[in-house]
């Protein structure tokens, strides 16, 4: 399926031209009452009055360092205090110079919570300098730790990994912090550079434009009061001046500004219900031995322009929140739901979230439903990333002022996903249709007895479709991830995406920022965005949610790093052994997630599998094949002990650590038995 998605892809990109304009003019940012205000700590005085269209502390790039409070403006409107004010010459150009629009990033309150952090250290030598890497993320918080991630809001250091961008030539390799936790939303974040040291060992100067900033004599001079009050803070945490290559401060974005398009939508198209199921219509129906498949269609109110079709924007009103379509009210979402004629009445249905640009139709992949009893699976395209999108994309991919196509399209995908939900949990729904009746006319599927299973890309959303839902309580994400923009670099997929990208952003330092440009809109899509609210911290209204993450060790799709950044982010316990000693080249393999005690367990698990697949590469590269052997991404399909973690699980909320032997890892040997 991935390949014959990507082949239609390069396909796609040979006969598309041109870029769908956005619709959306409105402006400025507001936060919906549904979501309870945050603040945001900063220096006194250590915040400009006027964004700056490039910062000389990195001369690189405009965007550099990054992200960057240089790059903002007041706004008391905002939850943070702060908007983001990006110049519009100062982002990337592509190869027929058109320079990215940043118009909707713009309408953010703060950075991405799983933003890189960028600069560019000339002749860096990473080891030497003693910079924490991907296989050590304790060491980020020694004491002397050469980079130190304040959060100011707390006083306390963040956890990351750095490493230079490992595709780009020498010279143009980016250093790039990453952290180990999503930032907290609302936060105020310091960052340092220490005691570099280069690769001939020597120690690496401070730029001129940082040391008249640190003797108080930087352009434009009200940067002099922002780097008096910045220095000021970090020698409270032992940080003095005279050690430093460089400082700069950031803000993140608030739950406001991450979720609330999606919150508005869902508060909006839910008083429209009422306790009432949303109209749907069955198209086709066809019974094959204890299995029914059934197709149709139901109307989700559309917040998309035109009829919500691949190229469309949400509409926005002048709060830049979203309003209801009213030429074309309704979005006409298609669904595919497998029901076994014989269920067990207690069995939950699943709502089924697909992989990478897929369909609906996947829900004839999951392999313990409805075979396994289940009271059966429906799924709906994840518009925004579905094979249908693939045209739009390709444009995008050459032209990113076109992204928020994509962005807003999956924000209402999420929405199509809840009230998929509601018409499996309301007896006005599915249930009140013959399609899902026996022939007594008993419903083949348990009224409000909802649950969550996403795969690979069902995963990376999964938990933002979660977050949103008052539809079910309990999910199992496979394979899953956080932060595009950190994973797709590290991914096996990204290679045949990047035959479109890198012919249009030539320059390497660029292609860096221009991920992280579109990861501002890619957060309301995915778990980056949300992950905060999934199983603490709820949305109000909204219960928290038992969650099950399935990891295979060394997986060629999602960085096995994304997967660890979600688990933290979720404050999950992993299940002990995680793996055999030697098979990771971790220090201390899933660092930061507490090992799972049946006696005291968690709402949030995460279960690592392990098919003989080789660790994967500890920087941002992809594993390749042979060299990284088999792909164990979905292996798990294959393996009857993880499906019935998986089924345990969404039955009872129990995680069974009996499957794996006592005291054992999980390890399958599936791969090397043609499984």
């Amino acid at each position: 399926m991935r390949r014959r998605v990507l082949s239609s892809l390069l396909i796609t990109a040979a006969i598309v031209t041109g870029c769908t304009d956005s619709s959306d003019d409105s402006a400025g940012s507001a936060a919906p009452s549904t979501i309870p205000a945050t603040s945001t700590t900063a220096p006194e005085d250590a915040v400009l009055e006027e964004s700056l269209q490039c910062d000389p502390l990195d001369e690189r790039a405009c965007l550099l360092p990054w992200p960057n409070d240089a790059f903002t403006v007041p706004d008391d409107a905002t939850a943070t205090g702060r908007r983001l004010d990006i110049h519009p010459d100062a982002t990337p150009l592509n190869a027929d110079g058109t320079a990215i629009d940043v118009t909707d990033q713009n309408r953010a309150d703060g950075f991405s919570p799983g933003s890189a952090i960028l600069t560019l250290v000339p002749e860096l030598d990473v080891e030497r300098s003693g910079i924490a890497p991907s296989t050590d993320i304790g060491a980020s918080l020694s004491p002397d730790a050469p980079i130190v991630l304040l959060d100011t809001t707390t006083g306390e250091r963040l956890a990351h990994w750095a490493e230079l961008d490992a595709p780009a030539p020498e010279g143009d390799q980016l250093l790039m912090i990453h952290p180990a936790v999503s930032l907290p939303e609302g936060h105020h974040v310091a960052v340092a550079l220490r005691d570099l040291v280069a690769i001939d060992g020597s120690p690496i100067e401070p730029t001129t434009a940082f040391t008249a900033a640190v003797e108080g004599t930087p352009e434009p001079l009200e940067r002099a009061r922002h780097f008096r009050e910045l220095l000021a803070v970090l020698q409270t945490d032992g940080i003095e001046a005279d050690t430093l290559f460089l400082a700069w401060d950031f803000t993140v974005a608030s739950a406001e500004s991450l979720s609330g398009r999606a919150l508005r939508m869902r508060e909006l198209a839910y008083a429209t219900l009422g306790d009432g199921a949303p109209p749907f219509t069955v198209t086709s129906q066809t019974d094959s031995g204890n299995i029914r498949t059934i197709e149709g269609t139901f109307d989700v109110p559309n917040f998309l322009s035109g009829t919500g079709a691949p190229g469309s924007n949400l509409l926005l009103d002048a709060t830049g929140l979203p309003v209801q379509n009213t030429d074309e009210p309704a979005f006409h979402a298609p669904f595919t739901c497998l029901m076994p004629l014989t269920a067990a009445a207690d069995h939950p249905t699943i709502v089924f979230g697909h992989g990478l640009l897929g369909t609906r139709s996947q829900v004839n992949g999951l392999s313990f439903a409805p075979e396994a009893n289940l009271a059966g699976v429906c799924g709906t395209d994840e518009i925004g990333m579905s094979t249908e999108d693939l045209p739009t994309l390709a444009t995008i991919l050459a032209d990113l002022s076109g992204f928020s196509q994509q962005a807003d399209r999956m924000v209402q995908g999420l929405l199509n996903q809840q009230l998929l939900g509601r018409l499996l949990n309301s007896s006005d729904g599915f249930a009140s249709s013959p399609a899902f009746q026996d022939s007594a006319g008993a419903p083949l599927l348990a009224v409000g007895n909802t649950t969550f299973v996403g795969n690979s890309q069902g995963g990376v959303l999964g938990g933002a479709m979660s977050a949103l839902s008052s539809e079910w309580s309990r999910v199992v994400l496979g394979v899953p991830g956080i932060d595009y923009s950190l994973l797709l670099p590290r991914s096996s997929d990204w290679p045949e995406f990047q035959t479109i990208f890198d012919v249009a952003y030539t320059d390497p330092v660029d292609r860096v920022i221009a991920l992280q440009l579109i990861q501002l809109l890619w957060d309301r899509g995915e778990n980056d965005g949300y992950a905060q609210h999934l199983v603490s911290d709820p949305y109000p209204g909204i219960e928290p949610k038992q969650v099950l993450m399935v990891q295979a060790f060394g997986d060629h799709q999602v960085a096995n790093v994304s997967t660890e950044v979600l688990a933290r982010t979720l404050g999950a316990a992993v299940h002990e052994p995680s793996l055999a000693d030697g098979r990771s080249a971790d220090t201390d393999p899933q660092w930061g997630i507490d090992a799972f005690d049946p006696a005291d367990p968690s709402d949030a698990i995460l279960v690592v599998w392990d098919f003989g697949t080789p660790a994967p590469p500890t920087v941002n590269l992809p594993p390749t094949e042979p060299e990284y052997g088999q792909d164990p991404h979905g292996a798990g399909s294959d393996e009857p002990r993880v499906l019935q973690q998986a089924f345990t699980f969404l039955l009872t909320g129990e995680f069974d650590t009996t499957l794996c032997g006592a005291a054992l890892p999980c390890v399958s040997d599936v791969l090397s038995a043609g499984g």
